[in-house]
């Protein structure tokens, strides 16, 4: 005997609620991600691509100029560099012009990873974009912008 068919849930006010729709987006596009990377046989989550990516375009970023980049604080940045640095993604090394802090640099074999991420990434982005024209993902990453500039944190 199957079961009976699913009532539709009523969300009441929070369709209308920018936030709750971001938040809904935002799950299913790190889904997507996940999946994509999982069929490929690479695990790679989106905010160690964006990591990835910032130090590969900025040689010698400090950990600290890293994390403010990110919008995270530096005890939740080490972790993820520790776990990068042992997939032999990066290296830290001390900063040739202030020895108190590293500088990020990815290894070779980090940036030839990056090479085969970057093209997992468009995949995905593809995918998730389908619905939409380059315009109109134009417009959704400016809107987009738009929304967090004038998101304040208490």
């Amino acid at each position: 005997m199957g079961r009976p068919p699913a009532k539709s849930l009523d969300r009441g006010v929070l369709p209308t609620l920018l936030g709750y729709v971001l938040r809904r987006t935002q799950s299913a596009v790190f889904a997507d991600f996940a999946a994509t990377f999982q069929a490929a046989g690479a695990a790679l989550t989106p905010g160690e691509f964006g990591l990835l990516v910032l130090v590969a375009r900025n040689t010698g970023l400090s950990q600290m100029a890293l994390a403010r980049a990110l919008g995270i604080d530096r005890s939740t940045l080490v972790p993820i560099l520790d776990r990068l640095q042992a997939r032999g993604l990066l290296v830290r090394r001390r900063s040739p012009t202030d020895g108190r802090t590293h500088a990020l640099v990815l290894t070779p074999s980090g940036n030839k990873a990056l090479g085969r991420f970057t093209t997992l990434v468009r995949r995905h982005e593809k995918r998730i974009a389908s619905g939409l024209s380059t315009a109109g993902t134009r417009t959704l990453i400016g809107l987009l912008e738009k929304v967090r500039a004038g998101a304040r944190s208490l």
